[in-house]
């Protein structure tokens, strides 16, 4: 055991306190990673809420960069020293979904308390959140979820491609299915959503409308890719058929509410299909005509980070950008320590960040 600093959750929705924690060396297939960036995404807000269950004392934080330290028996294709990204896609590698390219949605359980490598001075289990708890100086975690990139690459960039950029870019690429020549939407110009519009513009897509609040991220947006932009104020989804000419052949969701869902299908063209990014609270529902969207041959489909496979796909998009094809730099807000983890967070919750990067050297 090593004792490392972490932003330790005893209490949902309250502040976190910064605490020494236990950290246990790797065990089979894992590997320890140093981290030097941590970025906030929205998922740990949720569940620091309290929104999407989990139990406390915890350690959140899964959108991470840094370097190998140690490595647990059987790891393969990673040594010491290597900068990684970490990922919370822990994948086993042989249920159906793995075997079938769909790792993002292994069938093999996490127990993230009894199988947790963190606990408190007194030996009290520590839950590591989405297999992750990176809001911390160490992680462990399985090999599955980590990555090697190369050392030219900055380490706050290199945190965004672990869950922000992945989800949005292959929500777009791949789980939407966005062939060229489609017309998209994308709701909602945050982080993710930005990553979204990126993924579209890679796609090929004919027009890429975005739709938002807030002025400055519909700016954003049309930095990112958007050809056109519509405020989400009254009925957007009118003034996005004026601009296309028809609805659109996708919608992605990327915000986590669900009042946006029930509009989504307002947006689609006949044979449309609306793509589940963002993710509200476990208690929010909501609801659609099955006879309407049959009837016009319209689909939903959910994306878990971006259905991508990461041992593939985070590699393309660092060279995508190495090669200027892909913003990240553009992503990032404001630099955070860790003991300014709350501040961050509210930040966030303010709604104007992209993407708040929490520096751990």
């Amino acid at each position: 055991m090593q004792t490392i600093k972490a932003a330790l959750c005893r209490e949902f929705n309250a502040p976190m306190t910064i605490e020494d924690v236990q950290l246990r060396a790797p065990e089979m297939g894992e590997v320890e990673v140093e981290l030097e960036a941590v970025a906030i995404c929205h998922s740990d807000i949720s569940f620091w809420q309290g929104g999407f269950g989990g139990q406390v004392p915890a350690v959140f934080g899964h959108e991470a960069a840094g370097r190998i330290t140690a490595l647990g028996q059987g790891v393969h294709g990673l040594k010491v020293g290597d900068p990684v990204c970490v990922t919370l896609i822990r994948a086993c590698g042989h249920c159906d979904c793995c075997g079938s390219g769909m790792p993002t949605i292994c069938e093999t359980p996490f127990d993230a308390v009894a199988q947790s490598p963190i606990s408190l001075p007194d030996g009290t289990p520590v839950m590591q959140a989405m297999a992750s708890g990176a809001f911390a100086e160490k992680m462990v975690v399985d090999q599955s979820q980590v990555v090697a990139i190369p050392d030219s690459i900055p380490m706050d960039a290199a945190s965004l491609i672990s869950c922000g950029v992945i989800t949005g870019v292959g929500a777009a690429v791949y789980a939407s299915e966005i062939r060229a020549g489609d017309d998209v939407v994308v709701i909602g110009a945050g982080g993710v959503g930005l990553n979204a519009i990126q993924g579209a513009r890679i796609a090929g897509a004919r027009r890429i409308v975005a739709v938002d609040l807030v002025p400055e991220k519909l700016e954003a947006a049309k930095e990112f890719g958007a050809t056109d932009v519509v405020s989400a104020e009254g009925k957007p989804w009118k003034e996005v058929k004026q601009v296309l000419g028809r609805g659109a052949d996708a919608v992605l969701v990327t915000v986590g509410a669900a009042p946006v869902y029930d509009m989504a299908p307002r947006y689609l063209a006949r044979g449309g299909r609306i793509v589940m990014v963002g993710m509200p609270h476990g208690d929010k529902t909501s609801s659609y005509s099955p006879l309407i969207m049959a009837d016009a041959g319209q689909g939903i489909v959910g994306s878990k980070m971006g259905n991508v496979v990461v041992k593939r796909d985070i590699p393309w998009m660092v060279d995508m950008y190495q090669q200027g094809r892909l913003k990240l730099d553009e992503l990032i807000s404001a630099r955070w320590t860790l003991d300014q983890i709350n501040e961050a967070i509210a930040d966030t919750l303010a709604g104007q960040a992209r993407r708040n990067v929490i520096m751990m050297k």
